[in-house]
C-alpha cells in the first residue's frame, strides 16, 4: 500500500511542479510561496479545528489531527524550517530555469537520500546502489552540457546553485520525515507544518520582500497559485501516510517521489515549449536507470 501511495504522490508532484512554474512566470518569487503557504494552512486548518472542538466528527478518521504538546511541535517547527528553506531556494530556481533543467536535478534526490543515509546511518552501497550513484552523477553533468546549449552554465550559473540547494534541503528534509513518521501522526505534522510556515514566511515578507517590491517583478495574481496548494497538499499527504507504514523504506519512497519528473518534463515539453528535448530526454533517461539501479539495490 506504502508503494502505491508513493506513485501517487509523485504524480500529483508533477502537476504541483507543473502549476508553479506557470505561477512564478514574469512573477514575485515570495509572494507566490507566502500564498501557497497560507493556502495550504487553510485546507488542513478545518481538520484542526474540528479535531480539537468537535473531535467526534473526525475520531478514528485518517484526517484526525491528535493534540500535542511542545515536545511533538518542536519537532515540526524544525521540519517547517527544513521545507521552507528547500523551497525558498527552488522557487527561484524555478522561476529563472526550464522546467526541463530543473526535474532532472531534482530527480538526483535519491541519491542525496542514499548519500544521507550512509553518513548518518552507517549504511553502505550495494552495487546496485553504487551504479545508481554513478549514473546520477553522470546524468548531472549531461545536464550541464544540455544547458550549455541554452546559455546556462552549471559552474558559474546561481540559478543552477539554487536548484542543487533545494534538492539538498530536500534530501534533508526525507531523511527526517523518516525519523518523524515513525514517532508522530502523519496529519499531525503536515496540518501544523504549513501553519507554522505561515509565520516564519510573514517576517521575511515584511522585511525581504515589501520594502524593495516595487524594484523588483511585480506580483500579479493568477488562479494557478492555487492548484499548487491543491496539488502540494495532495502529494504531501499521500506521502506521509506512505512513510508512516513500518514497512515503508524512504530510499524506495524518495525515488518512487521523483519520477514526478515524467510528468515535469512532459508539461515543460507540452505547454512550456521548452528546447533541446532529445538530449535532456537522455539525461531523463539516465536519471531514470539510476533510480531503476537504486530500486534494484534497496530491494
Amino acid at each position: 500500500m506504502w508503494l502505491l501511495l508513493a506513485f501517487l504522490s509523485a504524480t500529483l508532484l508533477g502537476f504541483y511542479d507543473a502549476f508553479k512554474k506557470q505561477s512564478l512566470k514574469n512573477n514575485a518569487v515570495l509572494p507566490v510561496l507566502f500564498l501557497n503557504t497560507i493556502f495550504s494552512s487553510l485546507i488542513f486548518l478545518p481538520f484542526i479545528l474540528l479535531s480539537r472542538y468537535m473531535p467526534e466528527c473526525l475520531d478514528g478518521t485518517i484526517v484526525n489531527v491528535p493534540s500535542a504538546g511542545w515536545e511533538e511541535h518542536k519537532y515540526i517547527i524544525i521540519k517547517s524550517f527544513i521545507v521552507l528553506s528547500s523551497w525558498i531556494f527552488g522557487y527561484f530556481g524555478m522561476k529563472h530555469l526550464p522546467l526541463t533543467i530543473v526535474g532532472p536535478i531534482n530527480a538526483t534526490r535519491p541519491v542525496m537520500v542514499l548519500v544521507g543515509a550512509l553518513i548518518l546511518f552507517g549504511e553502505r552501497l550495494n552495487t546496485y546502489q553504487w551504479i545508481g550513484v554513478i549514473l546520477a552523477i553522470l546524468s548531472f553533468f549531461m545536464l550541464s552540457r544540455s544547458g550549455k546549449k541554452e546559455g546556462i552554465d552549471f559552474k558559474h550559473n546561481k540559478w543552477i546553485f539554487f536548484v542543487v540547494m533545494a534538492a539538498i534541503m530536500g534530501a534533508v528534509s526525507g531523511l527526517y520525515d523518516k525519523y518523524l513518521m515513525g514517532r508522530l501522526n502523519p496529519m499531525l505534522v503536515q496540518s501544523w507544518y504549513n501553519i507554522y510556515q505561515v509565520f516564519i514566511m510573514c517576517p521575511i515578507i515584511l522585511l525581504l520582500w515589501m520594502p524593495k517590491r516595487k524594484e523588483s517583478t511585480p506580483f500579479r495574481w493568477t488562479w494557478t497559485i492555487i492548484f499548487i496548494s491543491i496539488f502540494l497538499s495532495a502529494a504531501d499527504f499521500a506521502y506521509f501516510y506512505a512513510l508512516s507504514y513500518d514497512d515503508s523504506m524512504i530510499s524506495i519512497v524518495s525515488m518512487v517521489r521523483r519520477g514526478s519528473v515524467l510528468v515535469s518534463f512532459t508539461f515543460g515539453a507540452l505547454f512550456f515549449k521548452e528546447k533541446n528535448l532529445k538530449s535532456k530526454a537522455i539525461d531523463l533517461l539516465l536519471v531514470l536507470l539510476g533510480m531503476f539501479f537504486l530500486y534494484l539495490g534497496s530491494k
